[in-house]
């Protein structure tokens, strides 16, 4: 991680105990810190630090040149993957590796400028989105926060980025009930019923693969479980825990589909693979089995994502209220007024009608 290392020793646990090792005069040495039961491993760690910090020619110059690659791999990403979730650290992990740390890996971090970044995200945005750039900003961001809080730089170089006015952002499409009807003509009984979970019942593409039998009900899915890339987790935030509203028609080819599936046990899958104990993969169907008939009836833009947003959308032009889509897409009010629900051309142009009478009224 530095040009020169300190030992920092380690900690385990013995017989209830913390015991603290480390390296002196030549020698491994140990201590018992304290009782698990009643000191947590961070006041263990603060003991530990204490002792091996008090050893002759242990104390490191916090002015050393640290390389911004092994900070971020021995540093930031163990702290973080502690926060994040799996789907996330593998996101995040891709990312800063590949558009920061292959870039910058044996760079002192100390030598970093806040133009020097911002030269990097202008020419990020000239071939990435603007939410790959806004996420790399953010990236920059903490990993420099943390090495400031560290102590290893005595301020940020990349609290005051930006994301260039050049990034391009990706249009934002969702269907209309035309399309949608299309889309269900076209797909076969398994996908039909897939896409009618993500565009009617507003699921995400990991709950909707990660559903069991025993989740649902006469009236709603249990949301409690997803799977990312073959591994099951939580549901992506605590909103996401929540019970999908189920339509009768949706019921209906549910129950269909009990009907021919080999596993009907309530703990089994209802979209398993061949191997039936593993869910289908997400990317696998939709590149396969969806995509393909999309395109063919000119959707060729339609993912997972634009299901869900088509779900918002369709709600926000019946007129639903926005709390009630919010509840059922599982995210917050403002995530779902902002991001996913889309308002046609046809309806704003009646809301300014709207006005434009009630000035002609007055």
């Amino acid at each position: 991680m530095r040009r020169r290392r300190y030992q920092k020793g380690s900690l385990k646990k013995r017989c209830g105990k913390w015991i603290g090792q480390w390296w002196e005069e030549g020698r491994r040495r140990n201590r018992a810190l304290g009782p698990v039961s009643s000191m947590t491993k961070s006041k263990a760690r603060e003991a530990l630090d204490q002792i091996i910090g008090a050893l002759p020619g242990n104390q490191p110059d916090r002015t050393e040149e640290f390389l911004f690659g092994p900070f971020v791999t021995e540093v930031y990403y163990p702290f973080y993957k502690r926060k994040w979730k799996y789907s996330t650290a593998m996101n995040n992990v891709n990312r800063v590796d590949t558009h920061l740390v292959s870039e910058y890996s044996q760079r002192p971090l100390a030598g970093f400028t806040r133009d020097e970044l911002q030269d990097l995200l202008d020419r990020k945005a000239v071939k990435l989105s603007f939410s790959v750039v806004a996420h790399l900003r953010w990236d920059l961001k903490q990993i420099f926060d943390m090495a400031v809080a560290e102590g290893l730089i005595p301020r940020n170089p990349a609290s005051l980025l930006f994301v260039p006015r050049g990034a391009k952002r990706m249009e934002r499409r969702a269907m209309n009930i035309k399309e949608v009807q299309v889309c269900f003509a076209v797909l076969d009984q398994r996908e039909r019923l897939i896409a009618k979970l993500a565009i009617l019942a507003g699921m995400r593409p990991g709950e909707i693969f990660a559903l069991r039998w025993k989740r649902l009900t006469a009236t709603y899915a249990e949301i409690s479980e997803r799977v990312y890339k073959g591994r099951f987790d939580t549901p992506k935030t605590s909103q996401s825990f929540r019970k999908a509203a189920l339509t009768e028609g949706l019921l209906a080819e549910i129950e269909e589909w009990r009907g021919i599936s080999i596993d009907r046990s309530p703990g089994a899958l209802v979209f398993p693979s061949e191997k039936l104990v593993t869910p289908l993969s997400r990317d696998n169907i939709f590149r396969r089995s969806i995509a393909p008939r999309l395109a063919a009836v000119g959707l060729p833009w339609v993912n997972f994502q634009v299901m869900r947003r088509t779900h918002s959308s369709l709600m926000n032009a019946l007129g639903v209220e926005g709390k009630l889509v919010a509840d059922q897409l599982g995210h917050s009010l403002d995530v779902n007024q902002n991001v996913y629900t889309q308002t046609s051309v046809g309806l704003r142009q009646e809301a300014v009608q709207k006005l434009e009478s009630a000035l002609q009224i007055a």
